[in-house]
C-alpha cells in the first residue's frame, strides 16, 4: 500500500524540485501527502474532463505537466476555471501534482520523449544547467574509507553521465586534540593525536545533500565529522534545457517533415522554408522553446523543433537551419506515456492510468 506522498518523493528523483524554473509551480498543487493513494491518473493538463476520469476511477492523486497555478491565489471563490477545478479537487478527496519545468530539464523527461519518437541517438542537453551539482571533501581514517564510500555511493554520491561511484582520494595526516568531555574515536582527550586519514571527494546533486550529510555522520567513525561542502559552477549533458540527437541517418528535409508530422500528428506545422539539404542533426524543446534558437543554431542543428513561436521568431536562423513549430500539446503529447511509464517500473502492482482525454484547447479548421 502506498501513500500519495510515496509517489511524491519518487517523482522527485526522478525530476526534482530544484530543476524547475524560478517562474514555476511544480509540486503538490493540493492534496495530503499522508493519505493512501487509491491510484495515478497522468495527464498533461487539469481539466473537468481529467477530474471526472479520476473521480470515475476512484483514484486520488492527478499527477499533470502544466501547474494549474501559476499565481498567487487571494480567494477560492467559485466561477473561475482554476478554483473550480480546486474545489472540486478537495471535494473528492483528489491530490493534484505539477512536475513541469523540472521534468523539462532532465534529458530522459519531456524531450527524451520527444526523441524517442524521432528515433534520435547520441542524446544531450543543448543548454545544461549550472549549479545543480555540489562537492562532498571529507575526512576519514584509512582503515574506513571504502566503507564510507560505499555507504555515499548508495546514498547517490559520485555519479557523472553514464558513469557512478566516481571519487578522488589523498592520502595524508590529519590531527586534532580531543577536549574534556570529548568521547574520541581514537586519541586521548587532552593530548593532540596524529592519524593517517583518506580525504574522499565526490560530486553529488543539491537535492541529495541533507540525506548524505546524514548518511557520512552515521558511517564515519569519528564523532564529529570534519566536511566541506563546495559550490560548483559545472554543467551537465543530463541536465538543462532542450535536447540535441542524430538521427539514424540524413534524409531530406521535406522527408523529414513529413515524419515530424507522422510523429506528432499535428494538424498543422509552421516552418521556415524546406532547405535543400539533408537532416541529420535535430535539436529539440516541448514546449516554448523559442529561447534556445541561437543556442541551436550554435550547436550547428540542421533542424530545431518546438512550439509557441512567434513571427519574428522564423527570421532568427536566416536559412542556416529548418525551424518548425509543431504545436505546444504536440509537443508534449507523450510526457503522460512517460509518467505512467515510470510510476508503473516503481510501482509494478498499482494502478496507474494515462488520461484518455485530449486537453489541447488549440484546435485546427482544415
Amino acid at each position: 500500500m502506498q501513500t500519495i506522498g510515496n509517489i511524491i518523493n519518487f517523482l522527485e528523483t526522478v525530476a526534482p524540485l530544484h530543476l524547475q524554473e524560478g517562474y514555476d509551480n511544480a509540486g503538490l498543487v493540493c492534496g495530503d501527502r499522508h493519505t493512501t493513494c487509491t491510484g495515478v491518473l497522468a495527464a498533461l493538463d487539469l481539466t473537468d474532463a481529467v477530474m471526472d476520469e479520476a473521480i470515475q476511477h476512484q483514484y486520488n492523486l492527478i499527477v499533470i505537466h502544466h501547474p494549474p497555478i501559476f499565481k498567487a491565489l487571494k480567494s477560492l471563490v467559485p466561477g473561475d476555471m482554476v478554483t473550480d477545478m480546486l474545489l472540486k479537487a478537495i471535494r473528492h478527496d483528489i491530490a493534484v501534482y505539477a512536475i513541469h519545468t523540472n521534468l523539462d530539464n532532465v534529458l530522459h523527461g519531456v524531450n527524451g520523449e520527444m526523441a524517442k519518437r524521432l528515433k534520435l541517438g547520441s542524446l544531450r542537453v543543448l543548454q545544461p544547467l549550472s549549479y545543480t551539482h555540489r562537492k562532498l571533501v571529507t575526512y576519514v581514517p584509512t582503515a574506513h574509507a571504502e566503507q564510507l564510500k560505499a555507504a555515499l555511493f548508495e546514498a547517490g554520491a559520485g555519479s557523472i553521465g553514464q558513469y557512478s561511484e566516481c571519487s578522488f582520494s589523498t592520502r595524508g595526516e590529519g590531527s586534532f586534540r580531543p577536549l574534556e568531555g570529548s568521547r574520541p574515536f581514537v586519541g586521548t582527550p587532552g593530548l593532540r593525536h596524529h592519524e593517517e586519514e583518506e580525504k574522499i571527494e565526490m560530486i553529488f546533486p543539491v537535492h541529495l545533500q541533507e540525506i548524505l550529510l546524514s548518511v557520512l555522520k552515521i558511517h564515519h567513525p569519528y564523532e564529529t565529522v570534519a566536511f566541506d561542502i563546495l559550490q560548483l559552477e559545472n554543467g551537465f549533458d543530463q541536465l538543462g534545457a532542450g535536447a540535441l540527437g542524430k538521427l539514424p541517418e540524413p534524409v531530406e528535409a521535406l522527408a523529414f517533415m513529413q515524419q515530424l508530422k507522422l510523429a506528432f500528428g499535428t494538424g498543422v506545422i509552421r516552418h521556415t522554408p524546406i532547405p535543400n539539404k539533408k537532416i541529420e542533426w535535430v535539436a529539440l524543446c516541448g514546449g516554448s522553446g523559442k529561447s534556445l534558437i541561437n543556442i541551436a543554431l550554435r550547436h550547428n542543428a540542421d533542424a530545431y523543433i518546438t512550439a509557441d513561436l512567434g513571427y519574428h521568431d522564423f527570421f532568427i536562423p536566416h536559412d542556416r537551419m529548418l525551424l518548425a513549430d509543431i504545436g505546444h500539446f504536440e509537443s508534449e503529447q507523450y510526457t503522460p506515456d512517460l509518467l505512467v511509464e515510470l510510476i508503473k517500473e516503481k510501482f509494478p502492482t498499482f494502478a496507474v492510468l494515462k488520461s484518455g482525454t485530449r486537453t489541447s484547447p488549440v484546435n485546427y479548421f482544415l
